[in-house]
């Protein structure tokens, strides 16, 4: 069934639902601010949009987990010590400290590939711990539950991007760019001078000061990449990502407002916490949900910046391209877009992650709707992610697509054809 045959007056309810999202980004946004992972502005944000589900909600829980905010991000920092004072290291002439050169380079180097790439707690043992927290909103069926569609968005914002907002995506990506080669040099260089210890005449002496010079020549470049971010100062995350939360949330208030319980399933709105901590909050939402969500058929979408109309997709692909998303999930969203006209592209996430890939990587059945310009905007994890830099068009498709999806789910399950 369409969602729209489902409710008489269906755009006018639609409305009342964007222009209900609208309004509960305007407040957090005004009166709360910028939400960093496991802060008091985070916590009221969550505590204000769980009072807002629980107008709709048949059961709304507030679930609490540790976490190490600083960790995610913080990794830029400790690789910049650590490279800079392996370079610096060279200009004692010590084999031995040729050896701890290379050791502190591969450190760094395998910081960014599981930290960053992988999204694991590595550095969290070292970082101070906060307590953030999801909320977890659930539109009871009218009989037992068979299966269960989650949407979720997340609650925290990012740390401003210094690059973003004073260049775009050029300086972004230039900047990352430089970054990685200089690891790439630092690391070959490093072996190489390391094996020369041992290896008579495998390089001259002239050509060893001259790669010990350019790997600290490569030092201020490491201090400038360390402002990447603007460390302690949150934007206000309208799009990034209010939307989602409250693309989640008017799912129930649609189905809450025309008196709509599916038979067997259930419909759920999360806001996880600590998404710009990497993905900490769902991994503590499967860590504490996992064998509940196994136990039925369980759907998984994450509604992501919902901002930019012509860039709306399903993501296939997460996590820097190393996760695969589930094609049923997929095939689903792309399913319940098509009944709302929109024929959306598939789509993977080539640089970072959202917390679907969290998700999938548990075994749940997930996928992702973004409308985000994947350059990416200049908005993006910068100031001028306002409320008053909201697209109601976006965010109204957004939602109707998030709606129709639920219907599309109620009536095939996981039956979908991938």
């Amino acid at each position: 069934m369409k969602a729209q045959e489902a409710v008489r007056d269906f755009p006018s309810s639609l409305r009342e639902c964007a222009n209900f999202a609208k309004k509960g980004i305007e407040h957090i946004c005004k009166k709360i601010g910028g939400r960093a992972c496991g802060s008091s502005e985070e916590r009221k944000a969550q505590e204000y949009m769980a009072e807002q589900m629980g107008k709709y909600a048949d059961e709304v829980k507030l679930e609490d987990f540790k976490v190490a905010p600083y960790a995610f991000m913080g990794w830029i920092l400790v690789d910049v010590v650590l490279v800079s004072a392996a370079a610096l290291l060279y200009l004692i002439n010590l084999p031995v400290l040729k050896i701890l050169s290379l050791a502190l380079v591969t450190v760094a180097i395998l910081i960014v590939i599981i930290e960053f790439l992988f999204y694991k707690r590595f550095l969290d043992v070292v970082f101070p711990k906060k307590t953030s927290c999801n909320v977890i909103g659930r539109r009871k069926p009218e009989g037992e539950i068979k299966q269960r569609i989650v949407f979720s968005g997340h609650a925290d914002s990012a740390m401003e991007w210094r690059f973003t907002y004073w260049g775009g995506p050029k300086l972004l990506i230039s900047s990352i760019a430089v970054s990685f080669v200089g690891f790439v040099i630092n690391l070959l260089v490093s072996a190489l001078l390391a094996i020369s210890e041992y290896t008579t005449q495998f390089i001259s002496t002239g050509v060893s000061d001259v790669l010990i010079w350019v790997l600290i020549g490569w030092i201020p470049i490491y201090l400038f990449c360390s402002l990447f971010c603007r460390w302690g100062w949150y934007v206000q995350g309208a799009n990034d990502n209010l939307t989602g939360c409250y693309g989640s949330i008017a799912v129930l208030k649609f189905l809450a407002d025309n008196n709509i319980r599916f038979e067997n399933t259930e419909v759920v709105a999360v806001t996880t916490g600590g998404e710009e901590a990497g993905l900490r909050g769902a991994k503590a939402y499967c860590e504490a949900h996992r064998s509940e969500d196994l136990a039925v058929d369980t759907l998984f979408i994450g509604l992501e910046t919902l901002r930019d109309y012509e860039h709306m997709a399903i993501y296939k692909r997460d996590m820097t391209g190393t996760v695969a998303n589930s094609q049923i999930a997929c095939a689903i969203v792309k399913k319940g877009s098509e009944l709302v006209g929109l024929d959306l592209k598939y789509e993977s996430v080539f640089f970072g992650s959202s917390d679907a890939a969290a998700v999938s990587q548990s075994g749940i059945h997930a996928t992702t709707l973004a409308s985000m310009d994947p350059a990416p905007a200049r908005y993006y994890h910068t100031r001028l992610d306002t409320w008053d830099n909201l697209d109601f068009r976006t965010l109204e498709k957004g939602i109707e697509v998030a709606i129709q999806t639920a219907f599309v789910f109620d009536e095939v399950g996981l039956n979908m054809p991938e």
